[in-house]
């Protein structure tokens, strides 16, 4: 089982997020899916995932996800990752300050045949906030 869930995760980032691919979600994200963000949004459903993707786009458009570590077990895989990117528009209000951003991260997935039913994600969002000059 974990072959297909480790390769479903390595295509949420390289494909989805790395390349803003994302038509690859009607392949590896569950219609319904829970996904909780690094950001703080909770939301269900494949197209509400793909506008917090989108907005997460419009504010880092060369953001980064890089896969450091991932651990597999039964349904689950966990990735441990570096996100990184340039702020180029709003973000919670604050300004695009074109400055670099780049924090750690921590998602935990629960997929089911290879498709993702479940993502939880935890980032040092307070690194985030410091490089924007919000803290």
């Amino acid at each position: 089982m974990s072959a297909p869930n480790s390769a479903a995760i390595r295509r949420f980032y390289e494909e989805l997020w790395n390349r803003w691919d994302l038509a690859a979600a009607d392949e590896i994200v569950a219609q319904d899916v829970s996904f909780r963000g690094s950001l703080g949004d909770a939301l269900v459903g494949r197209d509400a995932f793909r506008n917090y993707v989108a907005r997460v786009r419009a504010a880092f458009p060369d953001w980064h996800n890089q896969i450091d570590e991932l651990i597999e077990a039964d349904d689950r895989v966990v990735a441990r990752l570096t996100c990184s990117g340039t702020h180029r528009g709003e973000l919670f209000g604050v300004a695009p300050t074109g400055r670099r951003v780049s924090y750690a991260a921590v998602a935990v997935f629960r997929l089911a045949g290879g498709v993702i039913q479940d993502a939880w994600v935890v980032g040092d969002t307070q690194e985030l906030w410091r490089a924007l000059g919000r803290l």
